[in-house]
């Protein structure tokens, strides 16, 4: 039982998040299922069981083109973090490290600890590789959820245009579309919006005892402090 208390305490962020994922994308495969099933009986189609709404690229769309924003945000913002500073944001780096810092600083190499990842201590490519792994995971992430979105939208895109008599277009035409790229750009916006405000807000704005926010009582000029 200790164990299993241990477990559940250290993996509480991934657990809990994990949880309510599934339940949010559960939630909206039901309300998909419902709006989409409306559109079919407006047209005299069949509904679709839940099941087969869940293979269409109808709910494949929705999902990815949140998904392709989600990992961008966070790609840009790894390397954009790299160099770029917000002054007294623990958002931010201290202004002074503003750069990739010394092999020192990161523990790398000659410079690594013994409980430092293996690949932390070596040289040549794999080192270079480690220590840009995230964000690189996180572009590989975007790069295929994008690409996702963009071939089940064409499906949609070409369903709507069938039902309209219209013949549909091929992936690479549906690349030029206003709906592909309506799609796309509200939802970049939107986190952009969220990661700049972000870092501005917990300049000025406290959450006690969150590591995303500085010490209640930091300066609002303390930069790259997290409480």
């Amino acid at each position: 039982m200790r164990r299993v208390t241990g477990f559940l305490r250290d993996n509480g962020i991934s657990l809990v998040f994990g949880a309510a994922f599934l339940a949010a994308l559960f939630g909206q495969a039901l309300a998909g299922q419902a709006a989409y099933n409306n559109d079919l009986r407006s047209v005299g189609a069949r509904a679709l069981s839940f099941g087969d709404y869940l293979t269409t690229s109808h709910f494949a769309v929705d999902v990815t083109e949140n998904w392709q924003s989600e990992y961008l945000q966070f790609f840009l913002f790894l390397f954009a973090t790299v160099w770029l500073v917000q002054r007294g944001s623990p958002e931010s780096k201290e202004l002074h490290k503003a750069g990739t810092e010394s092999d020192e600083d990161q523990r790398v190499g000659e410079h690594a600890e013994p409980e430092s990842p293996r690949w932390a201590s070596v040289g040549g490519f794999r080192q270079a590789l480690y220590s840009r792994s995230l964000g690189v995971v996180m572009f590989l992430l975007f790069a295929g959820s994008w690409y996702a979105q963009s071939v089940a939208g064409a499906a949609v895109y070409g369903e709507e245009r069938l039902r309209e008599l219209e013949d549909p277009v091929p992936w690479s035409d549906y690349l030029l579309t206003a709906d592909f790229w309506s799609r796309t750009l509200q939802n970049w916006q939107s986190e952009l919006l969220a990661v700049g405000s972000m870092a501005i807000f917990a300049v000025f704005l406290r959450q006690r005892g969150s590591p995303e926010s500085k010490p209640v009582g930091a300066a609002h000029s303390s930069t790259g402090i997290e409480g």
